[in-house]
């Protein structure tokens, strides 16, 4: 068996503080959007996805680190362990590890987090804890994933937690100015006058676990990770490649062994390009899997904005919520539908599913970062 347990998962978003709270959000089509605080400057944009203060009160600077820490607790007791066991792997994601330097304490929110506070978050022994830093750019978390998964498979260990946060901060807020892609007027992913996209906080975790594990504690996980592909497509540095992100997929698919998709959890950030390149591949697969009603897909970045680094960890509680519910979530913002391909629709709204057994969720990143997974339902 290639699957791992997906065994919990801890998310807080602009939506609210806890994985449900995103998920009820998401249904109702919210949109988490406000004016950009804290930073000066002339931006193309000041439109951003921010957490409430009430919800993380953390001051600029430990923001990052707090949404982080708050997330991996969250997962751990979602997976129903008090503490991460002994022999673990902890794989966190983001720009670059936070160094123990009194200078970059002003970086907070753009390194990090620290591994010995999330260690401390999770009551884990250090010494007997493998700790790894992963960076793909945006697609850092899906490739945390298909990581962690293979370290359990490859029998290293029996758990892993993937843990990450986005918080706004002066550095990567202009990172996204300089190269064109903030949206004056908020995110609109698919809409026909989408304009590019909104930078969004949030910090997210999950819980793998082998099947043996699982079973050892009568665990019932959120969903399985079944199949996993990663991607570097050195042909494009900002733009996103459609035969790249179609390959993805597939592999994810066969890796999976799944010979079906019920729904696409897409990247979809808002950019004319990266959409249409997006909705070029999956109607792509669709044809190659002889889809005939259209693969529905949608994507949460209208409500919540792009968590960067961090945005594969929504994608992941989106999907399991469908698996579990059957509810395919709407694409917040999106009015007027751009044109699609044939074999693929876009989602303005939620749509109940006949079938919800296998769900893609498709994260990408600049420099051809560019990863697929494929979560399946976990039936009684």
């Amino acid at each position: 068996m290639t699957a791992v347990a997906l065994a919990g998962t801890g998310l807080i978003s602009p939506l609210g503080p806890t994985p449900a709270a995103f998920w009820r959000g998401l249904l109702d089509g919210r949109r988490a959007f406000g004016e950009l605080r804290g930073l000066e400057g002339e931006f193309r944009s000041r439109v951003v996805a921010a957490v409430p203060s009430t919800d993380c009160p953390a001051p600029a600077g430990r923001r990052k680190e707090t949404l982080a820490t708050t997330a991996a607790r969250q997962a751990l007791d979602a997976a129903g362990l008090p503490a991460l066991p002994d022999g673990s792997l902890l794989v966190v994601v983001s720009q670059t590890p936070l160094l123990n330097d009194p200078q970059a304490e002003r970086n907070g929110d753009f390194a990090g987090p620290r591994p010995e506070a999330l260690l401390a978050a999770c009551r884990a022994d250090a010494r007997r804890t493998t700790v790894v830093h992963l960076s793909h750019a945006c697609a850092s978390a899906a490739f945390a994933a298909s990581f962690a998964r293979d370290w359990l498979l490859s029998g290293l260990s029996t758990t892993a937690l993937v843990v990450g946060a986005s918080a706004l901060n002066r550095y990567e807020y202009a990172s996204m100015d300089v190269v064109k892609t903030l949206s004056p007027h908020g995110a609109r992913p698919f809409d026909a006058d989408r304009d590019g996209i909104t930078v969004g906080e949030g910090g997210g975790a999950f819980v793998l676990e082998t099947p043996a594990g699982a079973r050892a504690r009568g665990h019932r996980p959120e969903a399985w990770l079944s199949g996993a592909a990663c991607l570097v497509d050195t042909s494009q540095a900002v733009a996103s490649a459609p035969d790249a992100i179609r390959d993805c997929m597939r592999a994810a698919l066969d890796d999976a062994g799944a010979r079906r998709v019920d729904y696409v959890h897409a990247h979809a950030t808002g950019t004319a390009q990266g959409d249409a390149a997006e909705a070029e591949a999956v109607a792509e697969l669709a044809h190659g899997l002889g889809t005939e009603a259209p693969l529905p897909m949608s994507s949460h970045k209208g409500a919540i904005g792009h968590l960067l680094h961090a945005s594969a960890f929504p994608g992941l509680v989106a999907a399991a919520g469908f698996l579990r519910e059957a509810w395919i979530p709407g694409t917040p913002g999106l009015r007027r539908r751009a044109p699609l391909p044939d074999r693929v629709t876009a989602l303005a709204e939620p749509l109940r599913a006949t079938t919800a057994e296998h769900v893609l969720v498709n994260s990408f990143g600049f420099s051809g970062n560019n990863a697929s997974l494929v979560l399946s339902a976990a039936h009684d």
